[in-house]
């Protein structure tokens, strides 16, 4: 598959495709069993040209098996549930059982996240807020085995595409707000949830596809995943993400839309 908006946009990474899959690709990179690591690792890569596979066992970090679709992993996060809606917040230094479980976070790589599970990553004021966040979410265990990161170029006429997500810098992020709303009679069809960055581009997309008109998801606010690609990808970019019907109907829309008229092109040339 090739997108007319990609090249009509000049976008500088590859549109990437997120496919559900019941066998694994070859050649695919994919997380170490047990090993963590953040899925957005993995979609910079896939928008730089690899391909990266996921399963129930390899999906990365706990949030990155919620986003990706691999059920309510939360409730393995180190101290549970609880323990999770204390790292997102306030952190977990000021309960016993969280100091507990603190002093088992030892070893390569844990010292920061040891760090941000005591004092909190503070992105919500409180765990009764982040208890709310995650009820709210569209949690779901998929009816795959195998969560696939593609460049959409590389999308054969079999594959389950569930959602496709481009990475946009400010102007092209405006174009494509405004295509995903052209041929609506509503004007709300784009959305930048507070959300992490795996989640942007899978189970908040997944929802949108169930939708009577889906709509578009804005994503990449998360600074943990920010901070985890900045170094991979251009600073200035946040993700789009669409279910697949939308994107057939922004790629059926742009020949006719404003991105051949005077002020898009003053913008994008």
């Amino acid at each position: 598959m090739n997108s007319k908006v990609a090249s009509i946009l000049k976008l500088k990474y590859k549109p990437v495709a997120l496919v559900w899959a019941d066998e694994k690709p070859d050649k695919a990179i994919e997380f170490s069993q047990g090993k963590w690591s953040c899925v957005m690792f993995s979609f910079a890569a896939a928008a730089r040209g690899r391909e990266a596979v996921f399963a129930r066992d390899t999906y990365g970090c706990w949030g990155g098996g919620v986003g990706l679709g691999f059920g309510n992993r939360y409730k393995d996060f180190p101290g549970g549930e609880e323990g999770f809606h204390c790292f997102l917040s306030s952190g977990n230094k000021n309960s016993e059982k969280g100091r507990a479980v603190a002093e088992h976070l030892s070893g390569p790589g844990l010292a920061e996240f040891r760090d941000d599970f005591l004092e909190g990553e503070r992105y919500l004021k409180g765990p009764e807020l982040v208890e709310a966040f995650v009820r709210k979410l569209p949690i779901v265990d998929i009816p795959a085995e195998y969560v696939i990161l593609k460049p959409l170029e590389n999308v054969g006429e079999n594959d389950s595409v569930q959602t496709i997500t481009y990475l946009a810098d400010p102007d092209q992020l405006s174009a494509l707000v405004v295509l995903a709303n052209h041929a609506r009679s509503t004007y709300d069809n784009v959305t930048i949830p507070f959300a992490a960055g795996c989640q942007a581009i899978g189970i908040l997309a997944y929802a949108e596809g169930g939708k009577d008109s889906p709509g578009a998801v804005v994503g990449m606010v998360d600074p943990s995943a920010r901070k985890n690609v900045r170094k991979i990808l251009d600073s200035n970019l946040l993700s789009f993400s669409m279910p697949l019907s939308l994107y057939n109907e922004m790629e059926a829309s742009a020949s006719e839309s404003f991105l051949f008229r005077n002020t898009w092109k003053a913008i994008s040339e």
